[in-house]
Protein backbone atom coordinates (compact mmCIF):
# COMPACT_ATOMS: atom_id res chain seq x y z
CA UNK A 1 0.00 0.00 0.00
CA UNK A 2 2.78 2.16 0.58
CA UNK A 3 4.06 1.87 -2.85
CA UNK A 4 0.38 3.06 -3.80
CA UNK A 5 0.73 6.45 -2.31
CA UNK A 6 3.89 7.37 -3.47
CA UNK A 7 2.74 6.70 -7.18
CA UNK A 8 -0.25 8.68 -6.32
CA UNK A 9 1.43 11.05 -5.01
CA UNK A 10 3.65 11.52 -7.95
CA UNK A 11 1.09 11.24 -10.08
CA UNK A 12 -1.01 14.10 -8.07
CA UNK A 13 1.91 16.68 -8.00
CA UNK A 14 1.97 19.75 -10.03
CA UNK A 15 2.70 17.64 -12.57
CA UNK A 16 5.40 17.16 -14.12
CA UNK A 17 8.04 19.99 -14.87
CA UNK A 18 7.51 20.36 -18.04
CA UNK A 19 9.79 22.58 -20.85
CA UNK A 20 8.46 26.46 -21.11
CA UNK A 21 6.44 27.01 -24.18
CA UNK A 22 7.39 30.31 -24.48
CA UNK A 23 9.42 33.21 -22.15
CA UNK A 24 6.88 35.03 -19.56
CA UNK A 25 5.95 38.76 -19.96
CA UNK A 26 8.59 40.72 -18.06
CA UNK A 27 7.55 41.01 -14.51
CA UNK A 28 7.73 43.89 -12.62
CA UNK A 29 10.96 44.58 -10.13
CA UNK A 30 10.46 41.98 -7.67
CA UNK A 31 11.38 43.30 -4.31
CA UNK A 32 11.91 40.68 -1.25
CA UNK A 33 13.10 40.92 2.38
CA UNK A 34 15.55 37.60 3.52
CA UNK A 35 13.72 35.50 6.43
CA UNK A 36 14.42 36.21 9.76
CA UNK A 37 14.76 33.52 12.38
CA UNK A 38 11.94 34.36 14.79
CA UNK A 39 8.72 33.21 16.38
CA UNK A 40 4.93 33.50 15.56
CA UNK A 41 3.87 36.47 17.73
CA UNK A 42 0.05 37.53 18.52
CA UNK A 43 -1.70 40.42 16.54
CA UNK A 44 -4.37 41.85 16.67
CA UNK A 45 -6.56 40.29 14.02
CA UNK A 46 -9.87 40.84 13.01
CA UNK A 47 -10.34 38.14 10.20
CA UNK A 48 -8.87 35.05 8.92
CA UNK A 49 -8.52 33.98 5.63
CA UNK A 50 -7.32 30.81 3.52
CA UNK A 51 -5.78 30.82 -0.17
CA UNK A 52 -3.98 28.05 -2.32
CA UNK A 53 -3.32 26.34 -5.38
CA UNK A 54 -3.54 22.75 -6.15
CA UNK A 55 -2.93 20.82 -3.69
CA UNK A 56 -2.64 23.84 -1.44
CA UNK A 57 -6.38 24.73 -2.79
CA UNK A 58 -7.20 21.50 -1.82
CA UNK A 59 -5.97 21.97 2.24
CA UNK A 60 -7.44 25.48 1.35
CA UNK A 61 -10.59 24.45 1.15
CA UNK A 62 -10.78 21.82 3.96
CA UNK A 63 -9.96 24.35 6.20
CA UNK A 64 -12.32 26.70 4.97
CA UNK A 65 -15.37 23.87 5.44
CA UNK A 66 -13.70 22.53 8.90
CA UNK A 67 -13.17 25.81 10.34
CA UNK A 68 -15.75 27.88 8.97
CA UNK A 69 -17.13 29.78 12.23
CA UNK A 70 -13.10 31.36 12.02
CA UNK A 71 -12.29 31.32 8.46
CA UNK A 72 -14.05 34.23 6.53
CA UNK A 73 -13.08 33.44 2.59
CA UNK A 74 -11.05 31.30 0.37
CA UNK A 75 -9.30 31.84 -2.94
CA UNK A 76 -8.60 28.62 -4.39
CA UNK A 77 -6.52 27.89 -7.88
CA UNK A 78 -6.81 24.95 -9.94
CA UNK A 79 -8.23 22.31 -7.50
CA UNK A 80 -11.35 20.70 -7.35
CA UNK A 81 -14.40 20.15 -4.34
CA UNK A 82 -14.33 19.40 -0.86
CA UNK A 83 -13.35 15.74 0.28
CA UNK A 84 -13.02 15.15 -3.68
CA UNK A 85 -10.66 12.01 -2.81
CA UNK A 86 -13.16 10.59 -0.87
CA UNK A 87 -9.73 8.26 0.75
CA UNK A 88 -9.76 6.29 -2.05
CA UNK A 89 -6.97 6.32 -4.40
CA UNK A 90 -8.73 5.85 -7.68
CA UNK A 91 -10.40 8.54 -6.91
CA UNK A 92 -7.92 11.18 -6.26
CA UNK A 93 -6.52 9.91 -9.55
CA UNK A 94 -9.72 9.51 -12.42
CA UNK A 95 -11.95 12.36 -10.68
CA UNK A 96 -10.17 15.13 -8.77
CA UNK A 97 -7.09 15.81 -11.36
CA UNK A 98 -8.57 13.71 -14.31
CA UNK A 99 -12.64 13.83 -15.20
CA UNK A 100 -12.78 10.16 -15.78
CA UNK A 101 -14.87 9.56 -12.72
CA UNK A 102 -17.50 12.11 -11.08
CA UNK A 103 -17.04 13.77 -8.59
CA UNK A 104 -20.22 12.82 -6.67
CA UNK A 105 -21.30 16.47 -5.81
CA UNK A 106 -24.33 15.31 -3.86
CA UNK A 107 -22.16 12.74 -2.19
CA UNK A 108 -19.71 15.84 -0.90
CA UNK A 109 -22.44 17.89 -0.02
CA UNK A 110 -24.33 14.72 2.07
CA UNK A 111 -20.65 13.62 3.87
CA UNK A 112 -20.43 17.46 4.61
CA UNK A 113 -23.69 18.44 6.19
CA UNK A 114 -23.46 14.96 8.33
CA UNK A 115 -20.27 15.52 9.51
CA UNK A 116 -21.26 19.07 10.58
CA UNK A 117 -24.27 17.68 12.65
CA UNK A 118 -21.27 15.05 14.35
CA UNK A 119 -19.54 18.15 15.22
CA UNK A 120 -16.63 17.65 13.18
CA UNK A 121 -16.59 20.42 11.05
CA UNK A 122 -18.67 23.65 11.91
CA UNK A 123 -21.96 24.38 10.83
CA UNK A 124 -22.80 24.33 7.37
CA UNK A 125 -24.68 27.47 7.57
CA UNK A 126 -21.33 29.48 8.03
CA UNK A 127 -20.79 28.66 4.46
CA UNK A 128 -23.82 30.83 3.32
CA UNK A 129 -21.87 34.15 4.50
CA UNK A 130 -18.87 33.38 3.28
CA UNK A 131 -16.91 34.86 -0.22
CA UNK A 132 -14.68 32.36 -2.14
CA UNK A 133 -12.85 33.43 -5.44
CA UNK A 134 -11.91 29.79 -7.62
CA UNK A 135 -9.24 30.30 -10.92
CA UNK A 136 -9.08 27.63 -13.38
CA UNK A 137 -6.60 28.36 -16.23
CA UNK A 138 -7.95 27.31 -19.48
CA UNK A 139 -4.39 25.23 -19.99
CA UNK A 140 -4.50 23.22 -17.53
CA UNK A 141 -4.59 19.43 -18.05
CA UNK A 142 -3.62 18.39 -14.56
CA UNK A 143 -6.92 19.57 -12.55
CA UNK A 144 -9.65 19.41 -15.40
CA UNK A 145 -11.92 22.59 -15.72
CA UNK A 146 -15.22 20.12 -14.81
CA UNK A 147 -13.29 19.18 -11.58
CA UNK A 148 -12.94 22.80 -10.84
CA UNK A 149 -16.30 23.80 -11.85
CA UNK A 150 -17.41 20.98 -9.23
CA UNK A 151 -15.79 23.11 -6.47
CA UNK A 152 -17.66 26.22 -7.47
CA UNK A 153 -20.76 23.81 -7.31
CA UNK A 154 -20.18 22.73 -4.20
CA UNK A 155 -19.73 26.12 -2.75
CA UNK A 156 -23.39 27.40 -4.08
CA UNK A 157 -24.76 24.10 -2.64
CA UNK A 158 -24.37 25.89 0.75
CA UNK A 159 -24.93 29.51 -0.51
CA UNK A 160 -21.58 30.76 -0.79
CA UNK A 161 -21.23 34.06 -3.03
CA UNK A 162 -18.59 32.34 -5.79
CA UNK A 163 -16.63 34.48 -8.10
CA UNK A 164 -15.36 32.57 -10.84
CA UNK A 165 -12.33 33.31 -13.15
CA UNK A 166 -11.76 30.38 -15.75
CA UNK A 167 -11.02 33.00 -18.91
CA UNK A 168 -7.32 33.05 -18.37
CA UNK A 169 -4.95 31.07 -20.58
CA UNK A 170 -2.73 30.01 -17.81
CA UNK A 171 -1.22 26.49 -17.32
CA UNK A 172 -1.08 24.69 -13.69
CA UNK A 173 -0.11 26.89 -11.59
CA UNK A 174 -0.59 30.04 -9.37
CA UNK A 175 -0.65 33.31 -11.69
CA UNK A 176 1.19 36.59 -10.19
CA UNK A 177 2.80 39.50 -11.76
CA UNK A 178 5.92 38.12 -10.12
CA UNK A 179 5.92 34.76 -12.05
CA UNK A 180 8.79 33.08 -13.79
CA UNK A 181 6.83 31.28 -16.28
CA UNK A 182 5.10 31.90 -19.39
CA UNK A 183 1.08 32.17 -18.86
CA UNK A 184 0.29 28.81 -20.71
CA UNK A 185 2.59 26.19 -18.93
CA UNK A 186 2.89 23.46 -16.72
CA UNK A 187 6.43 23.94 -15.07
CA UNK A 188 8.37 24.34 -11.76
CA UNK A 189 8.01 26.43 -10.15
CA UNK A 190 4.11 27.09 -10.76
CA UNK A 191 4.13 30.75 -10.43
CA UNK A 192 3.29 31.97 -14.03
CA UNK A 193 3.25 35.24 -15.53
CA UNK A 194 -0.09 36.19 -17.91
CA UNK A 195 0.14 39.75 -17.71
CA UNK A 196 -2.98 39.84 -15.01
CA UNK A 197 -3.29 40.53 -11.18
CA UNK A 198 -5.41 37.77 -9.73
CA UNK A 199 -4.43 38.67 -6.46
CA UNK A 200 -6.13 41.92 -6.74
CA UNK A 201 -9.57 40.03 -7.99
CA UNK A 202 -9.75 37.76 -4.79
CA UNK A 203 -8.66 40.11 -2.85
CA UNK A 204 -11.21 42.61 -3.62
CA UNK A 205 -13.61 39.33 -3.43
CA UNK A 206 -12.38 38.29 0.06
CA UNK A 207 -12.30 41.88 1.94
CA UNK A 208 -14.80 43.95 -0.20
CA UNK A 209 -11.90 46.59 -1.00
CA UNK A 210 -7.78 46.66 -0.98
CA UNK A 211 -5.30 49.32 -1.56
CA UNK A 212 -2.98 49.38 -4.46
CA UNK A 213 0.16 47.17 -3.55
CA UNK A 214 3.65 48.16 -2.70
CA UNK A 215 5.29 47.88 -5.62
CA UNK A 216 9.07 49.34 -4.31
CA UNK A 217 10.80 48.09 -1.85
CA UNK A 218 8.48 45.80 1.27
CA UNK A 219 8.26 46.96 4.41
CA UNK A 220 7.62 44.37 6.54
CA UNK A 221 9.27 41.26 8.11
CA UNK A 222 9.43 37.71 7.11
CA UNK A 223 9.71 35.75 9.81
CA UNK A 224 10.95 32.31 9.45
CA UNK A 225 9.38 29.92 12.58
CA UNK A 226 9.70 26.41 13.67
CA UNK A 227 6.94 24.45 12.63
CA UNK A 228 7.56 21.76 15.21
CA UNK A 229 5.83 24.05 17.58
CA UNK A 230 2.89 23.76 16.06
CA UNK A 231 2.48 20.39 15.00
CA UNK A 232 0.38 18.09 16.55
CA UNK A 233 3.12 15.63 17.70
CA UNK A 234 5.43 18.12 17.61
CA UNK A 235 7.41 16.39 15.12
CA UNK A 236 6.53 18.72 11.80
CA UNK A 237 8.40 15.86 9.27
CA UNK A 238 6.32 13.30 10.43
CA UNK A 239 3.31 14.41 9.07
CA UNK A 240 4.81 16.21 5.76
CA UNK A 241 5.61 19.36 7.07
CA UNK A 242 8.81 21.15 6.66
CA UNK A 243 10.48 21.91 9.75
CA UNK A 244 10.32 25.72 8.52
CA UNK A 245 7.34 27.89 7.95
CA UNK A 246 7.49 31.47 7.14
CA UNK A 247 5.26 34.52 7.88
CA UNK A 248 5.05 38.20 6.80
CA UNK A 249 4.04 40.79 9.07
CA UNK A 250 4.03 44.66 7.76
CA UNK A 251 5.21 47.18 10.35
CA UNK A 252 1.54 48.56 10.95
CA UNK A 253 0.58 45.25 12.22
CA UNK A 254 3.38 44.62 14.64
CA UNK A 255 2.85 48.07 15.98
CA UNK A 256 -0.75 46.59 17.02
CA UNK A 257 -2.72 48.41 14.24
CA UNK A 258 -5.96 45.44 13.32
CA UNK A 259 -5.25 43.36 10.58
CA UNK A 260 -6.30 40.51 8.90
CA UNK A 261 -4.43 37.16 8.42
CA UNK A 262 -4.33 35.34 5.28
CA UNK A 263 -3.37 31.73 4.93
CA UNK A 264 -1.34 31.05 1.53
CA UNK A 265 -0.95 27.54 0.58
CA UNK A 266 2.05 26.25 -1.94
CA UNK A 267 0.96 23.54 -4.14
CA UNK A 268 3.30 19.95 -4.82
CA UNK A 269 6.81 20.87 -5.64
CA UNK A 270 6.15 24.31 -4.45
CA UNK A 271 7.85 24.30 -0.76
CA UNK A 272 10.33 25.88 0.36
CA UNK A 273 12.39 22.44 0.42
CA UNK A 274 12.03 22.13 -3.31
CA UNK A 275 12.24 26.13 -4.57
CA UNK A 276 13.20 27.96 -1.50
CA UNK A 277 10.99 31.08 -1.01
CA UNK A 278 9.89 31.10 -4.54
CA UNK A 279 6.21 30.92 -3.55
CA UNK A 280 6.78 33.63 -0.60
CA UNK A 281 8.41 36.06 -2.54
CA UNK A 282 6.81 35.73 -5.66
CA UNK A 283 3.03 35.32 -4.41
CA UNK A 284 2.00 38.96 -4.91
CA UNK A 285 0.67 38.40 -1.33
CA UNK A 286 3.54 40.67 0.55
CA UNK A 287 3.14 43.57 -1.60
CA UNK A 288 -0.60 43.42 -0.80
CA UNK A 289 0.15 43.03 2.78
CA UNK A 290 2.03 46.41 3.22
CA UNK A 291 -0.82 48.65 2.36
CA UNK A 292 -3.69 46.45 3.56
CA UNK A 293 -2.84 46.14 7.03
CA UNK A 294 -2.80 41.93 6.46
CA UNK A 295 -0.28 39.72 7.61
CA UNK A 296 0.48 36.42 5.61
CA UNK A 297 1.44 33.05 6.89
CA UNK A 298 3.57 30.96 5.05
CA UNK A 299 2.70 26.66 6.12
CA UNK A 300 4.91 24.57 4.58
CA UNK A 301 5.03 20.77 3.34
CA UNK A 302 7.26 18.82 2.51
CA UNK A 303 8.48 15.40 0.86
CA UNK A 304 8.41 12.30 2.93
CA UNK A 305 8.23 8.30 1.58
CA UNK A 306 4.44 8.61 0.92
CA UNK A 307 4.69 12.00 -0.43
CA UNK A 308 7.66 12.36 -2.33
CA UNK A 309 6.34 16.18 -4.38
CA UNK A 310 5.97 17.74 -0.82
CA UNK A 311 2.05 17.92 -1.93
CA UNK A 312 -0.45 18.73 1.29
CA UNK A 313 -2.52 16.02 2.46
CA UNK A 314 -5.84 15.93 0.58
CA UNK A 315 -6.38 12.25 -0.18
CA UNK A 316 -4.90 10.60 2.82
CA UNK A 317 -1.68 9.81 2.26
CA UNK A 318 -0.69 10.04 5.76
CA UNK A 319 -3.06 6.80 6.64
CA UNK A 320 -5.54 8.81 8.84
CA UNK A 321 -8.82 9.31 7.73
CA UNK A 322 -9.60 12.52 9.24
CA UNK A 323 -7.85 14.23 6.88
CA UNK A 324 -10.09 17.04 5.83
CA UNK A 325 -12.13 17.48 9.23
CA UNK A 326 -11.03 18.90 12.91
CA UNK A 327 -8.59 16.68 14.41
CA UNK A 328 -6.75 16.01 10.76
CA UNK A 329 -3.00 16.51 11.62
CA UNK A 330 -2.39 19.21 9.28
CA UNK A 331 -5.71 21.16 9.49
CA UNK A 332 -5.19 21.23 12.60
CA UNK A 333 -1.24 22.11 12.76
CA UNK A 334 -1.90 25.29 10.92
CA UNK A 335 -4.86 26.19 12.91
CA UNK A 336 -2.59 26.11 15.64
CA UNK A 337 -0.46 28.65 14.05
CA UNK A 338 -3.34 30.19 13.19
CA UNK A 339 -4.58 30.46 16.72
CA UNK A 340 -0.91 31.41 17.82
CA UNK A 341 -1.11 34.47 15.35
CA UNK A 342 -5.00 35.76 16.00
CA UNK A 343 -5.02 35.03 19.64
Amino acid sequence: MRSVWKALAASLGLLLALPPAGAARAAGTLYTVPPVSGSLNTYHVSAVYVAGVSSGGYMATQLQVAYSGRIRGSAVFAAGPYYCAQNTVSQALYACGDNIYPTYPATLEAYTRTWASYGWIDPVGNLASRPAYVFHGTSDGTVKKSVTDDLVGYHQRFGTSVQYDSGSPAGHAWVTPYGTGACTVTASPFLNNCGTDPQNAFLRKLLGSVQAPNTGPLRGMLIRFNQNTFAVNGWANSISMDTAGFAYVPPSCAAGQSCRLLVALHGCLQGYGRVGTAFVDRANLNQYADTNNLIVLYPQATTSAVNPNGCWDWWGYLGATNYPIKGGAQVETIMNMVRRVDG
